[in-house]
């Protein structure tokens, strides 16, 4: 039978672990082991890095901030894992957390260990060879929204969460909060940026509810059950995680959905099979979400407007990055032009008032 789930591959150049140090720290943590310590990578993701370590026998997975940048609050270690271990046993699909280490001697970086996920993770297209019937995506797409819908239900103060993020303000924080950050890192003059920045303070909505929400919800952050790719086993990359506004979680997780029947500059940058046969569209996603939820979702425009300029602000900050050489990642390269393609995504959904 075919393997069809993610594995980790040889450590990019630049991006590599300084063993002689991590090699007797965790030798010292986990004394039951016994062999080398070796280091492969995750190859997707662009933010925080992912390893997977293995301690002679024994397989732990690593994640650390980028080389090269400067946005400490982005990458911040010891939020992420403290939501990690609060969050796992309230919510099976986050991973379990073993080892945080606050020692930049160690890895010039603070960094956390935890234990592996393993499974499938679909990304632009299911692997050469997989069988991905139309039935399948329609029910892997309710299994996605569902899930989402879940984790909006916890009770975050029952987890222990409750001082994690501010809900009072949260999206007039936000839209400012991401303004400023695409300035901070523009490197080209986008005047659909500065129509949606403009339109987003016109359109300003209250924060009405607040819930924990993921932040970046979106296919390749789910591990599947490779016997049963409808079922949800993992989700990861939890650095963005907050109390805030439910509904602009899901106006994320649409940003990264594209339909059938979106532009050519959408369906270049598409992140899922979310254009198979069988796969819900943005508008029944949303609207499974709200029967789900019991949510009011008649403002969801505003919601994935702004989603769509957030996305297209950090991957502006990673594309800065590469810019001013702090990375020489060549999968940056390109990346001016996905800030393009989300900007006028989000000025269409704006100007035409629709998802």
């Amino acid at each position: 039978m075919q393997d069809f789930t993610d594995h980790a591959r040889t450590v990019r150049q630049g991006e590599e672990l300084e063993l002689a140090r991590l090699e007797p720290f965790l030798l010292r943590h986990f004394p039951e082991c016994n062999g080398l310590v070796r280091v492969e990578q995750f190859p997707s993701g662009h933010s925080n890095l992912t390893y997977l370590v293995r301690i002679g026998t024994r397989e732990v997975v690593l994640r650390r901030p980028p080389f090269g940048s400067k946005v400490k609050s982005a990458h911040d270690m010891g939020r992420e894992f403290r939501v990690l271990s609060k969050l796992q046993s309230a919510y099976p699909p986050a991973p379990k957390v073993l080892l945080f280490c606050d020692d930049e001697t160690v890895l010039g970086a603070p960094f956390y260990v935890m234990e592996p996920i393993r499974g499938v993770i679909l990304r632009r297209d299911p692997p050469a060879g997989m069988s991905f019937p139309a039935e399948t995506a329609q029910r892997l797409s309710e299994s996605f929204i569902d899930n989402l819908a879940r984790l909006h239900a916890l009770d975050y103060e029952a987890v222990g969460l409750a001082d994690l993020g501010k809900p009072r303000g949260y999206l007039e924080r936000q839209v400012c909060g991401w303004t400023e950050r695409y300035h901070g890192s523009k490197t080209d003059e986008l005047p659909e940026a500065e129509r949606v920045s403009a339109w987003m303070k016109e359109h300003l909505l209250a924060t009405t509810s607040a819930s924990l929400i993921h932040n970046d919800y979106k296919c390749d952050n789910v591990v599947l059950n490779p016997t049963d790719l409808t079922e949800i086993v993992g989700v990861l990359d939890w650095e963005m995680c907050t109390i805030g506004d439910p509904l602009s979680d899901l106006g994320t997780t649409l940003a990264y959905w594209v339909d059938p029947a979106d532009g050519e500059g959408l369906q270049k940058i598409r992140w899922g099979p979310s254009t198979y046969p069988g796969s819900l569209s943005r508008a029944q996603l949303a609207e499974r979400y709200a029967q789900v939820s019991g949510r009011d979702i008649s403002n969801l425009v505003f919601y994935l407007v702004f989603a769509r300029f957030k996305i297209a602000v950090i991957v502006q900050q990673i594309y800065y990055r590469y810019h001013q050489g702090l990375t020489q990642d060549a999968r940056f390269a390109g990346m001016g032009e996905v800030v393009k393609i989300l900007m006028r995504a989000a000025l269409e959904a704006a100007e035409t008032n629709s998802i």
